[in-house]
């Protein structure tokens, strides 16, 4: 079977309309989770999903299957309560993905996460959403509420004897709930702050348990996987990682939206045969590859292939896999400032780096584009992204993400930015300049 062939997931495939219980059962829907939980043991679905080589689709791209068999079973579990929970919280910008599958299948997900209740034996699940993704959450209420009153939820799913209750929880909105403990303390009503690790929480999590956060999409992957296999999901893959990816997006191309195709599709086919390409009158000069706290990518990477290995190895990350596009009407220096306007705001202020440093390049972002800047400035930008970048020098992942645009376009778009200092004008703002579209 070619590559052209192969049969995707079904993630959004019958997706024009929402797809209700009737039509989910008609396609098979929750024939994964029956199968899990009547033929197989929690042990063989965690072999299962990380033998197909399931990586996190939130951004990390960590071992699904992996990431499972950390939590205690049997003889080495104590009993207690597990708790299974889906981060839904999605306020990365530029991404959408998890939102259209809330609205459009929201049924996959509620099998998703039964099929990883199972797995680790957790009886109580919540979906922790964002706030104001108002018409998800009618989706996916009216998907449970069916989901129970077919016994897929609740006591004694299919006759097995186990049981799972899910509750969506919905978020106040911190961009910071991204990072699972932070998630976790506000799932418990606490200040969304991230915790100090170890513990990680398959040890112990929401409130001191064993706990498991999965992204929304990572979740909806899993009954195919359980339905057709491991080498069928391995297969699906163009190099070393498997299925298939919701690739997204955003910015001046003639169809702008998201698509579901094999992982490793290269950026150039993603933007110009699915995207449509520029539309007329713009050029692409870069792209943020996975959402807003990735590194840009320029011209000399855009035949390289959308996957975890080969995108970090370029500089970057692919992170969501939704890519925000700049052309050449946008300017660098204002696109960076926006970008750390957002980052800064959404700081949970626990650390120095964070809570002082990225208000601080704000400020000299601020400077720069709006003609106020010394020539030193440059170098001050250089030395905060040096400080505040990293894994070492902050609590968590939020700084050090929120600095890698920065950073990358410092590299690849500097030249801007000494105009800017030199001149004390944007060009793209300026008389006979390159106006935005």
């Amino acid at each position: 079977m070619t590559a052209e062939e192969k049969p995707l997931t079904g993630l959004v495939e019958k997706t024009r309309g929402v797809v209700d219980m009737p039509a989910y059962e008609a396609g098979d829907g929750y024939s994964g989770a029956r199968a899990a939980l009547v033929s197989m043991t929690p042990a063989d679905v965690v072999e299962l999903v990380k033998a197909a080589n399931l990586r996190g689709r939130g951004g990390a791209g960590f071992s699904t299957g992996l990431k499972w068999s950390f939590v205690r079973q049997g003889d080495d579990a104590d009993g207690g309560v597990k708790y299974l929970v889906c981060n839904a919280d999605e306020m990365e910008p530029g991404t959408f993905k998890d939102r259209f599958l809330l609205e459009r299948n929201p049924h996959l997900l509620v099998e998703g996460m039964i099929i990883g209740a199972w797995a680790i034996q957790a009886e109580q699940g919540y979906v922790f959403l964002r706030g104001e993704y108002h018409e998800p959450y009618r989706q996916l209420r009216r998907a449970i509420d069916a989901a129970y009153a077919k016994s897929h939820l609740g006591k004694n799913i299919f006759g097995t004897g186990f049981n799972f209750d899910l509750r969506i929880h919905r978020s106040a909105g911190r961009y910071i709930c991204g990072e699972e403990t932070a998630l976790l303390n506000a799932l418990e009503g606490k200040r969304a702050q991230p915790r100090q690790k170890p513990p990680f929480p398959p040890a112990s999590g929401a409130w001191g348990r064993p706990t498991i956060v999965n992204n929304v999409e990572t979740f909806c992957n899993v009954p195919a996987i359980v339905r057709n296999g491991a080498k069928w999901y391995q297969g699906l893959g163009k190099g070393d990682d498997s299925g298939t990816k919701l690739y997204g997006v955003s910015g001046r191309v003639r169809r702008p939206g998201l698509w579901e195709l094999p992982i490793g599709t290269t950026i150039r086919e993603i933007v110009e045969e699915h995207a449509g390409g520029m539309r007329e009158g713009y050029k692409l000069r870069g792209l943020l590859p996975g959402g807003a706290s990735t590194d840009f990518l320029v011209e000399e990477h855009f035949d390289l292939a959308m996957d975890y290995g080969t995108i970090q190895a370029a500089g970057s990350r692919m992170g969501t896999g939704t890519m925000i596009l700049m052309d050449d009407s946008i300017c660098p220096v204002d696109m960076c400032r926006n970008l750390e306007h957002f980052f800064a705001q959404e700081s949970c202020g626990f650390c120095t780096p964070c809570r002082e440093g990225l208000p601080w390049v704000e400020a000299l972002l601020t400077d720069i584009e709006e003609g106020r800047a010394a020539e030193d400035d440059l170098a001050l930008l250089e030395r905060n992204a040096m400080f505040i970048g990293g894994t070492t020098n902050t609590f968590c992942l939020h700084a050090p993400g929120a600095i890698e645009p920065l950073a990358s376009a410092l590299r690849y778009f500097r030249d801007d930015f000494q105009a800017h200092i030199r001149t004390g004008v944007c060009s793209y703002r300026a008389p006979g300049g390159a106006a935005p579209g």
